[in-house]
């Protein structure tokens, strides 16, 4: 197996990145293409005694940075790292692509260069979320495609189901559509569509589920347009960091407080590490033709390694066959 990498997207690109691949290599035993400033990425990879020695490397004189717009990817920046590796996935010269690069120009790419499965209307972001109570769910989509049709709504619950079954190990994966309340009759026309979709689908289809719900365990998949989506990803996200600061405060702010973090330090880190999203490195963008997954933008070194882990999982799964025969 070969993953290609974008080595200069992402916030801590290139070292972080660097470091993450020359990890999995040595934990995963896989081959990796790295493509970006040839002349940067060596420089890098030896003032850090990083061994890349067996690495292949492709250069690229552009980088796509997080204020470039999505379709910079193909005309502005042809030749950007993340351009690059695109078409190389494109031509075969890989199995999948991982970058922690611009989220847009990623879905823009996955969609145009690497080309959609057939059938597929639009792909999805997917990132995976954890739940408080342990394990973990799909929200899809949470920011690919801000209006959405009702079939689209059946394409994204079909391939979440082979994701979360396939990578996941999650069985019979329970699918529900986000909505302001569980009744059938709630939400807006695109919800009354989707749902009556959904319930025909050879999918584990639970009904409606509202926000409040996601983080107590009440589905593995929740599907959604990409406004409704990021907004859910982005108050999870806001909430959970603000719990942890609030908890870091409570615990380090008095003599009192330390002495109680002493006693349940263990406890803490379990928890602490269930809720990282450092664990799951990142998502896959779902119904490209081949893996395409993005990695946290502010993603280390431990983070990227596990969007690899990922990504890997993803390939030997042939989840993108198990969505070809969903959608047949």
């Amino acid at each position: 197996m070969r993953l290609i990498i974008d080595a200069m997207g992402g916030d801590n690109a290139p070292l972080e990145i660097i470091k993450g691949t020359v990890d999995a290599q040595q934990e995963f035993g896989i081959d990796f293409t790295l493509v970006g400033n040839e002349e940067i990425i060596k420089k890098i990879s030896s003032d850090n005694s990083l061994d890349i020695s067996k690495m292949e490397i492709i250069n690229a004189t552009e980088v796509i940075t997080m204020d470039d717009e999505a379709d910079s990817v193909l005309k502005k920046k042809p030749d950007s790292s993340m351009a690059v590796a695109l078409r190389l996935l494109s031509e075969g010269k890989g199995d999948g692509f991982v970058s922690a690069g611009n989220s847009g120009a990623i879905c823009v790419g996955g969609t145009l260069i690497v080309k959609r499965i057939k059938g597929i209307k639009r792909p999805g972001f997917s990132p995976i979320l954890p739940h408080f109570n342990g394990g973990c769910f799909m929200l899809m989509d949470s920011g690919a495609n801000v209006e959405t049709r009702p079939e689209m709504l059946l394409q994204y619950a079909l391939m979440g189901s082979a994701y979360m079954e396939k990578v996941m190990n999650v069985k019979n994966p329970r699918v529900a559509l986000a909505n302001v309340g569980v009744e059938e009759h709630k939400g807006t026309e695109l919800q009354h569509k989707a749902y009556e979709l959904l319930q025909k689908a050879d999918i584990n289809f639970i009904g409606n589920v509202e926000g409040r719900d996601l983080p107590f365990g009440a589905c593995d998949l929740v599907v959604c347009d990409g406004f409704t989506g990021n907004l859910i990803l982005k108050t999870y996200e806001g909430v959970a960091k603000a719990l942890m600061g609030k908890l870091k405060e409570l615990f380090t702010g008095s003599f009192k407080g330390k002495m109680a973090a002493a006693l349940v330090m263990s406890d803490l880190k379990k928890m602490i590490k269930e809720y990282d999203y450092n664990e799951y490195g990142g998502a896959p963008i779902m119904g490209t033709s081949k893996p395409v997954f993005k990695a946290h933008g502010s993603a280390k070194a431990k983070t990227f390694k596990n969007a690899i882990r990922l990504t890997k999982e993803y390939v030997e799964a042939n989840v993108i066959d198990e969505i070809s025969n969903a959608l047949k």
